[in-house]
C-alpha cells in the first residue's frame, strides 16, 4: 500500500486545483490581518502550565475528577492540578509521542510514532504496553472495558483495557494518495465512530469491532489523483439523535446515529473539524472561515469570514461565545448567536491546532509549544 503524506496547511484552498496554485493564491492574499472589533466578551487566564512542545503532533489534554494530564513530543507525561495547573508529577514514557493524551477506563493513553501505544494509571505507573502496525496520530480512547486505538495506516484495534491484549481489529483498502491526518474516533453510546480516506464514515461496535453500518460522505471528483482526494481528517461528531462527519474537498453530511440514514449534506470542505451542540453544528472550513450550521437541516445560520487563511482550529461553543484559536497562537471569541468577534486574547507558546476542551465552566488548551491554560470567558 503507498502513501503520500500530504500536508494539511499546503492543499487546495477553495477553487484552487493544485498545491502551488494554494501557495500563489496565499502569498496574493496572504492570511486576515486582525481588525478592531467592539469587545463585549473577556478571557481571563485563570492558571498556566507548561508541558513541553507538542512537535508535528496535535496533542491535547485529558481530564480526570481531579487533574489534568497533558504530554509533550519528546514524551513527558504531566499531571497537574485541576484547579490550581500545580505540577503533582512528571514522568519520561520513553516514546516521541505523536497520539495523545486520551483516557477512560481508568487509563491515561498515549501513542507513538513508531505505532507504540502507552497505558498508564493516574498514579503514573505503567499498566501495559503494546504496539500496533503503524503511526499512531491520534489519542487512543477508552470505553466500555475497550480501548480503542488509531493507526496511521486507517486501522483500528481495540484491544483489553485491562491487560492491553487485542479483541478486534477493522481495517479497510486505502486509496494510493492520501492526507497525512491526526484523525481519531468518537465514541458516543457504545458506538465508535470514525471517518477514513475516500469520504466514508462508518460506526463500529466498541465491544467486539462489528460493523453497524457505513456510508459514503463524499464521492472523489476530479480528472487527477489530487484533486480526487475527498478524505474525512477531523474526527465525527455525534449525540444520541445523529452523527455528522466532514471531508476535505467534499461535503457535510449528518445521519440518523442508529441506522446511518441520511439527514442532509453540503458542499462544505474542512480538514479542521466540528462541534454537535443541542441545535446547532459549528464548524471551521478549509479557508479558516468559521460558520454555524442548523442541525436538523444544514442551513447557515452564520458565517464569519473575519479569519481567512490563518488556520483556523476547529471551534468549540461555551456559553453565549464560540471559540477558536489560530496560527499565531490568538484566540477568538466569536458571538454565538450572529458570529461576530467580540474577544481576543493572545497567547504564549505558538499555535493553538486543536479545540480547547470544556472544564470547569471554561475552556482548557494545549499549544503547540507545550503552554497548557485554564481560561475563563465572560
Amino acid at each position: 500500500m503507498k502513501l503520500v503524506y500530504l500536508l494539511l496547511a499546503s492543499l487546495i484552498l477553495g477553487g484552487c486545483q493544485t498545491v502551488q496554485d494554494w501557495y500563489n493564491k496565499k502569498e496574493e492574499v496572504g492570511p486576515a490581518k486582525l481588525r478592531a472589533f467592539t469587545e463585549s466578551g473577556k478571557f481571563a487566564v485563570r492558571w498556566h502550565a507548561e508541558l513541553g512542545d507538542s512537535g508535528a503532533g496535535v496533542l491535547q489534554p485529558a481530564l480526570t475528577q481531579d487533574s489534568i494530564y497533558g504530554a509533550s513530543a519528546k514524551g513527558v507525561l504531566t499531571r497537574v492540578e485541576r484547579t490550581t495547573g500545580k505540577v503533582v508529577w512528571r514522568i519520561e514514557t520513553g516514546i516521541a509521542v505523536s497520539g495523545g493524551v486520551g483516557s477512560g477506563e481508568g487509563l491515561l493513553l498515549l501513542g507513538s510514532d513508531k505505532g507504540e501505544v502507552l497505558a498508564y494509571g493516574d498514579d503514573g505507573k505503567l499498566r501495559w504496553k503494546i504496539r500496533v502496525s503503524s503511526e499512531v496520530l491520534s489519542a487512543p480512547q477508552a470505553a466500555d472495558g475497550v480501548v480503542i486505538v488509531r493507526s496511521g495506516d486507517g486501522k483500528i484495534a481495540g484491544v483489553n483495557a485491562v491487560t492491553g491484549k487485542r479483541i478486534w481489529l477493522y481495517e479497510r483498502s486505502t486509496p494510493a494518495l492520501v492526507v497525512r491526518s491526526h484523525a481519531g474516533v468518537t465514541l458516543q453510546r457504545n458506538v465508535a465512530y470514525a471517518g477514513f480516506a475516500g469520504g466514508k464514515l462508518v460506526a463500529i461496535k466498541i465491544k467486539d469491532g462489528s460493523v453497524l453500518w457505513e456510508v459514503s460522505v463524499s464521492q472523489p471528483r476530479g480528472s487527477t489523483e489530487l484533486e480526487r482526494i475527498s478524505d474525512i481528517t477531523s474526527n465525527p461528531v455525534a449525540d444520541d439523535e445523529q452523527v455528522c462527519a466532514i471531508a476535505f474537498q467534499g461535503r457535510v453530511a449528518c445521519y440518523e446515529a442508529a441506522q446511518g440514514n441520511p439527514l442532509w449534506n453540503r458542499d462544505i470542505s474542512s480538514d479542521k473539524g466540528m462541534m454537535l451542540l443541542r441545535k446547532y453544528l459549528y464548524l471551521t472550513d478549509t479557508t479558516g472561515v468559521v460558520l454555524a450550521l442548523d442541525k436538523n437541516s444544514g442551513s447557515t445560520v452564520w458565517k464569519n469570514d473575519k479569519l481567512l487563511l490563518r488556520e483556523t482550529a476547529a471551534p468549540y461553543a461555551l456559553g453565549k461565545f464560540v471559540v477558536a484559536g489560530d496560527y499565531e497562537g490568538y484566540l477568538h471569541g466569536l458571538n454565538r448567536e450572529d458570529g461576530s468577534i467580540v474577544a481576543r486574547l493572545k497567547l504564549e507558546g505558538g499555535a493553538i491546532q486543536a479545540a480547547p476542551v470544556g472544564m470547569d465552566e471554561g475552556l482548557l488548551l494545549q499549544t503547540q509549544g507545550g503552554g497548557l491554560y485554564s481560561l475563563s470567558i465572560l
